[in-house]
């Protein structure tokens, strides 16, 4: 009797359990079937919508479901059907810049997006110079952040990291959450975006909104899809989440975590800090930025939107253990833009710091940046471009270095000479040369030197860059490939 009715207890848990499953599993039904409508976090209370255009909408409802979308601006309703796994999109027409307003998303039940602001949307994305928040990294600090905090009120100016997420395969959303500038929030934020939005507001008095997607050490190629790295068989594509041995550098990983789930997220266009980690492969960063560029355009379907870059600033990376000259780098760096339409680089040459991989001066990072968007995307006049290296012509035992887009004089920021200059002959050996400048011609020699064959400026890991065009400086440069 006893064995009995311990058998007839179990079976009446058994029962029990199962009619509990059962409920709950009708219950996550019922949850699911009649779910309100959601986004991916970059869609949320305080985002910035690119103006005067169509901006994209996305997000999951229930199956089959319609998903009618109301602006408040313009009090039109927009309809879209979701598929058979609830997922939907579209596009609202939005108007000049201004706000803020409202967004009402439904399939049935209603969820409403507040304080929405029209303007000019960036996303921003590298590693390290490009993730250094104005706070600073531990004994790093940022060239005069902390009263550039207690000055950044400003609710015009929007927000939005996305947490550092490294993947084996896409994911369809970010974690993070719009905040508007102000003490507290900028000191959290990227300070090279920070600097570059700031600059944007300031000249065009509209607002501003900035998508930060970085993460310090990571590698070009963790931003890239796996068909795009084809051309490169160096890189490492995972055939599996174990084969992750790098949450950062490891190619794919990135785009898939933290840049694929911002695809189509309508923009203005891209700033981009990285390449530090690329420079022991330096001989494959011009084709392979080429390619990432080119990849994002074809996947946002914005056409040729504009890319603008910094090119690394100048360090030691011999303190690392380096022997590659990042030299070598940059001028893969400055190859870019001649390469690839709508892109343009910041040059950092007088910005770099001698024994920290991460330099202080990020102002000059993000404003140099803006001045290429305000130049080139906005049109604002007045601005000037960075003259950089065109030919050097031989005259005997002088080098003749001429530059392009050098509408004034160059000049040495720091004297009347520069010790920054190298010359060699056909030994390929080079010796410092006496510098001098007239009008935007600067003219070399070197006693050591009688028939000279090639220059060289600033051309090794660490220089203090002092070439300067109209205020700008000018990149590091050789005339030889050696």
């Amino acid at each position: 009797m006893a064995d009995k009715e311990i058998e007839t207890s179990r079976q009446k848990k058994a029962t029990t359990i199962k009619r509990v499953f059962s409920l709950l599993l009708l219950i996550l039904v019922a949850i699911i079937s009649n779910a309100k409508v959601t986004l991916p976090r970059m869609f949320g209370d305080g985002m910035v919508l690119q103006r005067e255009t169509n901006a994209n909408l996305w997000g999951m409802a229930r199956k089959n479901a319609t998903v009618k979308v109301t602006t408040s601006w313009n009090k039109n309703t927009y309809k879209a059907t979701a598929d058979n796994e609830g997922r939907w999109r579209l596009a609202v027409s939005t108007p000049e810049a201004g706000g803020p307003y409202t967004i009402t998303l439904s399939d049935g039940e209603t969820t409403t997006l507040r304080d929405i602001l029209i303007g000019e949307v960036w996303v921003c994305s590298g590693q390290s110079n490009m993730e250094m928040q104005m706070k600073g990294f531990k004994a790093q600090p940022v060239e005069g952040a902390i009263a550039d905090c207690l000055h950044s009120s400003d609710d015009q100016l929007r927000m939005f990291t996305v947490k550092r997420n490294s993947q084996f395969l896409p994911v369809d959303t970010v974690s993070g959450a719009w905040t508007e500038a102000s003490p507290g929030h900028t000191r959290d934020f990227s300070a090279t975006a920070y600097y570059f939005g700031r600059e944007l507001r300031r000249v065009l008095n509209i607002p501003v909104g900035l998508i930060v997607t970085s993460w310090g050490g990571s590698a070009c190629e963790a931003w890239m899809t796996a068909e795009w790295l084809r051309a490169f068989p160096d890189a490492k594509i995972p055939q599996s989440a174990a084969d992750i041995k790098s949450p950062n550098r490891t190619p794919t990983v990135l785009y898939n975590g933290m840049l694929h789930p911002l695809v189509g997220y309508t923009m203005r266009g891209v700033i981009w800090y990285q390449g530090e980690d690329n420079v022991p492969r330096y001989a494959t960063y011009a084709d392979m930025l080429g390619t990432m560029v080119r990849g994002w355009r074809v996947q946002w379907q914005q056409g040729d939107f504009p890319f603008y870059y910094c090119q690394i600033a100048p360090y030691d990376y011999s303190l690392i253990g380096w022997t590659v000259n990042s030299a070598l780098l940059r001028e893969q760096q400055a190859r870019v833009e001649r390469e690839v339409p709508n892109t343009a680089m910041a040059v950092l040459m007088d910005a770099g710091l001698e024994y920290g991989i991460h330099p202080r001066k990020k102002r000059q990072a993000g404003e140099r940046l803006a001045l290429l968007a305000l130049g080139k995307t906005y049109g604002v006049e007045g601005i000037p471009d960075f003259a950089r290296y065109e030919s050097v012509e031989f005259r005997g035992d002088t080098a003749v270095v001429r530059f392009d887009r050098s509408k004034e004089w160059v000049y040495f920021d720091r004297g009347t000479t520069s010790d920054l200059f190298e010359i060699s002959g056909s030994d390929k050996v080079f010796h410092p040369a006496k510098a001098w400048i007239e009008r935007n011609r600067v003219y070399l020699h070197s006693d050591s030197v009688a028939h000279p064959v090639a220059v060289r400026y600033a051309f090794k890991n660490w220089a203090d860059g002092d070439l300067f065009c109209d205020g700008l400086p000018i990149s590091s440069f050789r005339s030889d490939d050696w």
